[in-house]
């Protein structure tokens, strides 16, 4: 497609959002249900908060598959349009695609070795809802059976997330190929769906101090708030941890091309950037300097940066991953190969469909779907969502670094970057 309408990235709407408070109400929920727990009145407060933290827990669940939907489409569409924009492009692609995998098993292989070594503190179990089953997992030949669902309305009912993410895949791939005029017409609706839906779930996270007060009130009713306390604080570094194997990977690739010095040098003031304001977008003048300090090709930095904010994270798989994996571990749930394969593929595709958004909206949109794909209930993600803005800073300092990392690799052949292929890549930022 060569109509710049057509390639030009989605317009999202851009939602404010009430972390702080968010977070607030996690704290206070969980010292109010320390200070009454044991006490007659919690026997009067219990039944009357867990209704209103279910009820906001399931709007929280029904915007997940008509979102994931609309990004899915409108990311491959913009992913397709970029791979046509020329060899840079290409090269840079494969790469990413590369990282994504690589991220994703790190965590596989790590963070089950890591949950072993260091396990979650005494009455973690606090943190998981009252009456939640474990979805069943299939087994190997069921699994690839369940790639394919017959009835797409009955797999969506059934939020039966891997074959609706390859169903969706499979659809964004087929508009790329459709008429101009038809490829146009389906993304513009997907991005009025995306824009709704981030709507609706912008209403329901300005509820989240809340929906956060009443489950966090209710886990401290049950089991204290000390051990929710310490979770949380073993959940953050452990997730973190996992971001931290991306950025150790990224600044490996960066110090083989530049040297460790000269790329950690050019690096900090990126870094410095990404941890004040937890934003790729907002760090992109600060990661061009830092190519350009590095003497990356201006015209492939000038595409492969910009395109990368648009469309890639590095830490995505890695992390995403993490949250569901570490939720198995408090569940007690062994994740044998199908699941973690379905985990895999789930977080591969679905990190190209939420790289633009706010971090509490991307972490519904991108754990809620791995986690059903694999088997793992959903509800403590209620909680976690309160605490994500901390683990964030890991997340965008890794991706910084990763993206100026992926310019980098990507300029390896500078005889290949010609002006007319850096001109291609232009209309397809």
């Amino acid at each position: 497609m060569s109509a710049p309408e057509a390639q030009r990235p989605a317009k999202l709407v851009t939602l404010r959002l009430p972390i702080w408070w968010t977070f607030g109400g996690l704290v206070t929920g969980l010292i109010a249900g320390s200070l009454i727990a044991g006490q007659p009145v919690a026997e009067r407060v219990l039944p009357v908060v867990q209704p209103v933290g279910t009820l906001w827990l399931r709007a929280l669940q029904m915007t997940i598959i008509p979102l994931v939907a609309a990004l899915l489409v409108l990311g491959i569409t913009q992913l397709a349009s970029a791979a046509r924009a020329g060899a840079t492009a290409r090269r840079m692609l494969t790469l990413v695609a590369a990282t994504l995998v690589f991220s994703g098993l790190a965590t596989i292989i790590a963070l089950p070795l890591l949950l072993d070594a260091i396990p979650p503190p005494p009455g973690a179990q606090s943190l998981l809802a009252e009456n939640v089953d474990p979805q069943q997992v299939p087994g190997l030949a069921e699994f690839f059976l369940s790639l394919v669902a017959p009835n797409i309305v009955a797999a969506a009912a059934e939020t039966a997330m891997l074959p609706l993410t390859i169903f969706f895949a499979l659809f964004a791939v087929a508009i790329t190929r459709l008429p101009e005029d038809q490829s146009v017409i389906l993304r513009s609706f997907f991005e009025a769906v995306a824009n709704a839906m981030l709507m609706v779930i912008g209403w329901v996270l300005w509820l989240a101090p809340v929906g956060v007060f009443a489950l966090a009130l209710g886990v401290a009713l049950r089991a204290g708030g000390d051990a929710a306390f310490l979770t949380l604080i073993h959940y953050i570094l452990s997730v973190a941890a996992m971001g931290g194997i991306v950025l150790v990977a990224a600044f490996v690739v960066g110090a083989v091309r530049h040297g460790p010095v000269a790329f950690a040098r050019a690096m900090l003031p990126a870094q410095a950037v990404a941890i004040s304001t937890q934003s790729s977008l907002a760090s992109l003048p600060a990661m061009l300097a830092s190519a350009r300090r590095l003497d990356v090709s201006e015209n492939v930095a000038d595409f492969v940066l910009p395109l990368s904010v648009a469309i890639f994270r590095a830490t995505s798989p890695a992390m995403n991953l993490g949250v569901a994996i570490y939720v198995a571990h408090l569940f007690g749930i062994e994740l044998g190969l199908p699941a973690m394969l379905a985990g895999l593929a789930v977080a591969f595709v679905i990190s190209i469909g939420s790289v633009s958004l706010p971090g509490s909206i991307s972490f519904v949109v991108s754990i809620g779907p791995i986690a059903l794909a694999m088997g793992v209930p959903v509800e403590p993600l209620a909680l976690l969502v309160a605490v994500e803005m901390i683990p964030d800073i890991m997340r965008t300092l890794a991706n910084v670094t990763a993206d100026v990392a992926l310019a980098s690799a990507t300029d390896r052949e500078n005889g290949e970057n010609t002006p007319d292929d850096a001109t291609d890549g232009a209309s397809a930022r």
